[in-house]
């Protein structure tokens, strides 16, 4: 990084898919660090500038040093596999200050109720989670460190399409207007447009609940149905959750923008999604054991529909189309099952997740901001 002092320093941790295209697209705008825990992954980066099919930038560094690119770059940006950022974050504390600004690009969710870790996997009927027992990704960086400041990174942001210079957007959302300004200054240009959005909750909610329309898709394209079934899917797949995204306290509204039905469209109608890989293989026969042990990164979809499901069992929300993936991934239903069950359901109204009858408007309005105060309380009381 010969030259480079009067450029701005970020860092990136972890060098998966999309943290290399991150890496990259932050390298138009200053000098990058590139952190990976596997020496393998940082000795080919090193000797052949390149990782995970993409060439890097000039400017892109790797490094297999946490502490120094945590002492280094005050903007990090964590995009590891939500299973694994607790753990990184737990190597990262000691190294991280109240001064830094944490940017995710994560899109998953984690459970934490103690009562359900053990049968989480077993019995949604007996064993439900609430809002209280799941984590989000900025919940786990602010439970784990001393850093204030945290925003997300979502939208529909394929890695192979930022790979290739395609025309891109992506949504930052945080609490703090800084975190989103600074996210921009280092992200944006003429190929990368970026805007902010303050529900930060709901936006990590429509990001990992477009995994689950992205494995949906999937096992529509692997039965060869057309564009008629996989837009049906896809809207009442979108309809559930928003219903499930307002019990659990986000604005209905911020699924409709780039890091919610963008997301979805963007990961429902290509392969290049590793959610959308595994319901095509699935249709097409392929044990769900079988395609997980052919997988090089994982697929969070999987472990988002078991959580979907429990919620929606929670808050007593009907989600046909979640209900029949859990079906399908865990309890072997026959993909014959798949349409039928959406086909047989009774719904009268087109859009109802915003509809008076339905009596949601003074009653979210109520919960969600009693939500939004104590989840700011729990993360005053964690920093």
């Amino acid at each position: 990084m010969a030259n480079s002092s009067a450029r701005q320093l970020y860092g990136v941790i972890g060098a998966g898919s999309f943290g290399t295209a991150l890496a990259n697209i932050l390298a138009e705008n200053g000098d990058v660090l590139l952190f990976t825990r596997k020496q393998a992954v940082y000795d080919g980066m090193v000797q052949t500038r390149s990782n995970r099919q993409q060439v890097l930038h000039e400017r892109v560094s790797p490094t297999l040093d946490l502490e120094q690119i945590c002492q280094r770059c005050t903007l990090l940006f964590p995009v590891t596999s939500s299973s694994d950022l607790r753990e990184v974050m737990r190597l990262a504390a000691p190294y991280l200050k109240p001064y830094h600004l944490l940017i995710h690009g994560i899109k998953g969710l984690n459970v934490v109720a103690p009562n359900t870790a053990n049968s989480f996997h077993n019995n949604p009927e007996h064993e439900q989670l609430a809002v209280e027992d799941i984590r989000t990704m900025s919940q786990i960086i602010y439970e784990e460190s001393s850093v204030l400041r945290v925003g997300c990174l979502s939208g529909p942001n394929l890695a192979l399409n930022l790979a290739h210079h395609q025309p891109a957007a992506t949504t930052i959302a945080s609490r703090f207007s800084e975190v989103i300004a600074q996210g921009r200054n280092a992200l944006q240009s003429h190929r990368f447009r970026v805007y902010g959005n303050s529900d930060v909750f709901g936006v990590e909610l429509a990001g990992a609940f477009s995994k689950l329309t992205s494995i949906a898709s999937g096992i529509v394209g692997g039965l060869g149905w057309g564009e008629n079934t996989t837009a049906m899917v896809l809207t009442r797949a979108l309809h559930e959750i928003i219903r499930l995204g307002k019990a659990l306290g986000a604005e209905y509204t911020t699924f409709l923008g780039l890091g919610g039905i963008g997301d979805m469209i963007a990961v429902a109608f290509t392969p290049k999604s590793r959610n959308y890989s595994v319901g095509y293989r699935l249709a097409k026969g392929e044990p769900l054991s079988d395609i997980l042990n052919d997988m090089s990164e994982v697929a969070e979809g999987i472990q988002t529909v078991k959580i979907a499901k429990y919620l929606a069992n929670y808050y007593h929300i009907d989600t046909p189309i979640i209900n029949a993936l859990y079906a399908i991934l865990f309890q072997q239903e026959a993909l014959n099952e798949y349409v039928n069950r959406l086909m047989q359901e009774d719904f009268r109204d087109d859009v109802a997740f915003a509809h008076p009858r339905f009596g949601f408007a003074q009653r979210d309005e109520t919960l969600n901001a009693t939500r939004r105060s104590e989840h700011d309380e729990t993360l005053s009381v964690s920093r």
